[in-house]
């Protein structure tokens, strides 16, 4: 740990950050597990006398990049599967001879692929599953592939239609009999969530049509479009489940249980896969703000104010999750809380 000990650390609690969260739950460890945890706040404010608890069940929001898409795409490369350099047209005839057809999986996780930049599924699409697949991999590019890095929820749209093409599988099928079971993740799925997990799930934005905040239903409404079902988001997990993923990231050996990915798909994921281009991106990971690349800190997170992080050099994931979107959609609040939570975790 170097000058710093783990009981250094210590998560503001909403009274600090007055509307930023109203509770989180975090955890820093190493390939030993869990070295310090801790909750914070409420789980919902209109319930102010019950706690946010460990267990606590969160909308994982674009952490579903990484719990289902990139982990099921990472089994499906490290099986043989799948070519990250070959064009997807030449292999997936739903896109051959379409725009899609001359992009590769590793520009899709790079985010340099040149997709559009925005969803607007039901504006371009309609409400139909099927009529929006074949929109989206039919859809003209916003620019030639391997120009720009542009972060866009497609490239998660899409890769999770790949994933579910090669595999055969649907994707919360895939993931689940890949990834979550072999790793224990037991609480990890995708929505909406039964009762009795919905009733221990952080309540994020109003729902205008209710009038109620969203509880065990995914916020994205993309997810929602699409049953509850996608790439770009609509997995709910826990605290613990990511330690499971975490820890089997950062050390197979030692992890407890073993996904159908392994040390190949994390180091090539964490490593710059985009040479000159700005900014810098992983596969889906990129590095953490305020890190130098000599910090080896890599980061994801989620809309609804999750977020994860690893360090393969410095043995190290940390983990900070909360509803933020319960008060507001305004990103800065809470980047302030990340940064320091990350500054605290990582030396």
């Amino acid at each position: 740990m170097g000058k710093r000990c783990w009981a250094e650390i210590d998560l503001p609690t909403s009274k600090d950050h007055d509307k930023v969260y109203p509770g989180a739950v975090w955890a820093v460890g190493d390939a030993g597990g869990i070295r310090i945890q801790g909750v914070a706040g409420a789980l919902d404010p209109d319930e102010p006398d019950v706690p946010m608890r460990a267990d606590t069940v969160f909308d994982a929001a674009s952490l579903t990049k990484i719990l289902a898409v990139w982990s099921s795409i990472g089994a499906l490369w490290e099986g043989g599967a799948l070519d990250l350099d070959q064009p997807l047209g030449t292999f997936w005839l739903e896109v051959t001879g379409h725009p899609l057809g001359a992009v590769t999986a590793r520009q899709l996780l790079t985010h340099t692929a040149g997709l559009p930049l925005r969803s607007q599924l039901k504006n371009l699409y309609g409400t139909d599953a099927a009529d929006i697949r074949r929109g989206v991999l039919r859809e003209q590019l916003h620019r030639p592939p391997g120009e720009a890095v542009e972060y866009t929820d497609r490239a998660a749209l899409i890769l999770g239609y790949l994933a579910e093409h090669l595999s055969g599988q649907t994707l919360d099928q895939l993931a689940t009999v890949r990834i979550w079971q072999p790793l224990g993740m037991h609480s990890t799925r995708f929505g909406p969530l039964p009762d009795e997990m919905a009733a221990r799930c952080a309540p994020t934005e109003l729902d205008q049509d209710t009038d109620t905040h969203l509880k065990g239903t995914a916020h994205d409404f993309s997810a929602r479009l699409l049953g509850g079902v996608c790439g770009i988001a609509g997995a709910f997990t826990v605290l613990g489940d990511l330690v499971g993923l975490l820890h089997h990231m950062l050390d197979t050996s030692t992890a407890p249980k073993r996904a159908d990915f392994g040390p190949a798909w994390t180091a090539t994921s964490l490593t710059v896969q985009t040479g000159a281009l700005a900014p810098v991106r992983g596969l889906f990971w990129h590095p953490a703000p305020g890190t130098a690349p000599v910090d080896d800190v890599w980061v994801h997170y989620g809309f609804t104010g999750t977020g994860m992080w690893i360090s393969p050099g410095q043995g190290r994931w940390a983990v900070l999750l909360t509803n933020k979107l319960y008060y507001t959609r305004d990103r800065r609040p809470l980047t302030d809380v990340r940064n320091a939570f990350r500054e605290l975790a990582f030396i």
